[in-house]
């Protein structure tokens, strides 16, 4: 067992009069008799006694229980509590740096977030704003057309019904004219022809099957007028390719058009005269300006198969020429997207099953095929030939249907062009101007935002204006451009 403490005296424990921080130099520890276990607990040295949860009352022992390292302790309490203090200040200041970086980044992505709506807005403001001044303008530029329609469109009209009237009256009271008349007109659409596709590219529709059979016409009447076989070849051509083009390829009478008049005449006007020299003539007028028609009429009459054999010779010089000095010469161009008749119907007729036909076939094949169909068509249309050119009643008929063909194509392009296209454009922009209108983003001023002011309009549809350019439409390949004359009644406010 351990030995019992020796007992001290209890003067030890206090100290001096004069000095009371001086202790004896013979105190011992206390005897068990004056430290009891519930006394209050010794001042403790360590760190950890800052913080206790025990409470303060029972923390600090009573002044006789102290001792010279109590007092010691608290001489380095302020050390403490400035380091404390400077810790605390130091997160605090880091806290603070850390908070106004967090708030300077918030900002800038709030000004940076800012700026793309505004831009944002601006862009579909401006998109808005453009589509409604374009749709606004389109409206403006119809109706102008209503107010001053073109100088061309005029001439082409006043050519179109003049020449109804004057081919009309020379066949029935002076058909002996008719060639005469014709040449006249052929001096006047074709230059006009060739200035307008050459400055819009489409040169190459001038060597197609059409005009070459005018050529063929005109020497017929100038230069060869004793030639059976190439009055049989024009003939031919003129009843049969030329004819069935405006069916085949939609040929209209619009007479504001000068396009699509200088399209018809140009195959119409080749069966109308033959039909005036081989019907209409005087057979002694027949006989001394035109002898090859009397010789094949009277003398030499020439059978089907002779007329496509006849018809065959010249097609095939066309058809050889054009295959040499379009095709092969102009292939580069042509592969740079110069239009032809080929490379026309290769891309209309691409879902037909004729179309699809042959472009399966190899690319080198492809063109020797067109030219093996077209030769086929014009064969097939040869072959009623004999009745027109030996019946002056099935020729009149052939040539009636025809004529009324271009006039309901002519109706047809009026009323459904200008009536439903024409309709259609202005039901969808009356959609965008009510749409533009409820949008608060138009209009915007220094920062306002305001609606667009209502923009009415009353608009009264008698005839309407389109274009509707880069349009095959003959035998060879011609292209129409679409004029149309429109009127319209429109106040805008």
């Amino acid at each position: 067992m351990a030995s019992a403490p020796l007992p001290v005296p209890s003067s030890s424990i206090h100290p001096s009069a004069d000095n009371p921080l001086e202790f004896d130099n013979s105190c011992s520890p206390p005897s068990s008799k004056d430290v009891t276990p519930t006394s209050s607990p010794a001042l403790s040295r360590s760190t950890s006694f800052v913080g206790s949860n025990e409470d303060w009352g029972e923390a600090f022992p009573p002044l006789d229980k102290l001792t010279v390292f109590d007092f010691l302790d608290q001489f380095a309490l302020p050390q403490r509590l400035e380091r404390i203090n400077e810790q605390i200040n130091r997160k605090i200041q880091f806290q603070s740096e850390s908070l106004k970086k967090h708030r300077d980044k918030v900002k800038l992505e709030y000004v940076k977030q800012k700026e793309r709506v505004i831009k944002k807005t601006d862009v579909e403001f401006e998109k808005y704003r453009k589509r409604y001044s374009q749709g606004l303008e389109k409206v403006l530029d119809k109706w102008d057309d209503t107010r001053v329609v073109s100088t061309r469109e005029k001439i082409s009209f006043v050519v179109g019904v003049c020449n109804i009237f004057i081919t009309g009256f020379l066949i029935g009271g002076y058909p002996e004219w008719v060639h005469v008349w014709y040449s006249i007109q052929l001096l006047y659409f074709m230059p006009i022809r060739y200035f307008t596709y050459h400055k819009r590219g489409y040169q190459y529709f001038l060597a197609d099957l059409c005009y070459f059979v005018n050529l063929l016409l005109l020497l017929n009447i100038w230069v060869f007028p004793n030639s059976r076989r190439l009055m049989i070849s024009t003939y031919c051509l003129a009843y049969g390719n030329n004819a069935w083009a405006i069916a085949m390829w939609r040929n209209s009478l619009v007479f504001h058009s000068l396009d699509k008049v200088t399209s018809l005449f140009i195959h119409i006007m080749p069966p109308v005269v033959l039909h005036c020299l081989v019907h209409l003539l005087d057979q002694d007028l027949v006989d001394s300006r035109f002898p090859s028609i009397s010789r094949v009429k009277g003398v030499e009459k020439y059978g089907l198969i002779e007329m496509v054999i006849w018809a065959t010779v010249p097609y095939g010089i066309w058809q050889l020429s054009y295959h040499l000095f379009i095709t092969v010469r102009r292939r580069e161009k042509i592969a740079a997207g110069r239009p032809t008749s080929f490379t026309w119907l290769r891309k209309s007729y691409s879902k037909t099953w004729i179309g699809k036909l042959v472009l399966r076939l190899p690319e080198t094949m492809q063109e020797p095929a067109f030219m093996l169909i077209q030769y086929s068509y014009a064969v097939l249309t040869m072959l009623p030939c004999p009745f027109w050119f030996y019946h002056r009643g099935f020729s009149t008929l052939f040539l009636t249907a025809v004529g009324l063909w271009s006039i309901h194509n002519g109706a047809t392009y009026y009323i459904d062009v200008f009536g439903k296209r024409f309709q259609n454009e202005l039901e969808q922009l009356k959609k965008d101007v009510a749409k533009w209108q409820n949008s608060p983003l138009l209009n915007e001023s220094n920062g306002d935002t305001k609606l667009m002011e209502p923009l009415n309009l009353t608009v009264n549809t008698t005839t309407e204006t389109a274009t509707d350019r880069a349009e095959k439409k003959s035998g060879g390949g011609e292209v129409r451009e679409r004029s149309i004359t429109s009127s319209v009644t429109t106040e805008a406010s």
